[in-house]
């Protein structure tokens, strides 16, 4: 059983997923009629990566005895100077979810809600790679600045970028 005060976290934690698959989905469609069809198709792939996180999150607090709200979303912005912009934005908006997610944690624990504590940890790896993935785009980005054909390259490539980070390899 869930107690009210994690099953209020957990919910404000669907609301943010849902936000994020927004987020992702309106950056998507920037980049679409912009002409980055890479871009658009990484952020496509993203929104549904997003909304499957909500889904986990509502499962989770459904089988543990609480009821997942589904509630109104805040709009996202739709439009954006630049897609330099757009990934900075982004990257700031992983760094939020990660604090969240870290919120999450600090009040399973004081609740002494293991099982929880145990269910977060996915999301916990899960904002590493985010937040390193944002972070490397960014780097790319810097290092293409205004190169036309650079920016040609990266639209292309970003529908295979992977990152690797320390909570999701195992060591040699």
């Amino acid at each position: 059983m869930l107690s009210k005060n994690i099953e209020k976290a957990l919910n404000s934690q669907i609301k943010i997923e849902a936000e994020s698959s927004q987020i992702y989905l309106a950056m998507a469609c920037w980049a679409e009629v912009k002409g980055l069809e890479g871009v658009a198709g990484f952020m496509y792939k993203q929104s549904q990566e997003e909304r499957d996180h909500m889904l986990k999150l509502v499962k989770y607090v459904n089988e543990r005895g609480g009821h997942a709200q589904v509630s109104a979303l805040s709009a996202p912005n739709v439009t954006f100077k630049s897609f330099k912009e757009m990934f900075e934005e982004l990257y700031k908006h992983e760094i939020f979810v990660s604090e969240s997610i870290n919120e999450l944690v600090h009040i399973s624990l004081q609740e002494k809600d293991y099982s929880t504590h145990n269910f977060l940890q996915w999301y916990v790896a899960e904002q590493i790679e985010e937040e390193a993935m944002a972070r490397t785009i960014l780097d790319k980005i810097n290092l293409i600045g205004d190169d036309k054909g650079g920016l040609y390259l990266f639209d292309r490539d970003i529908l295979n970028l992977t990152v690797s980070t320390a909570a999701t390899t195992t060591p040699e």
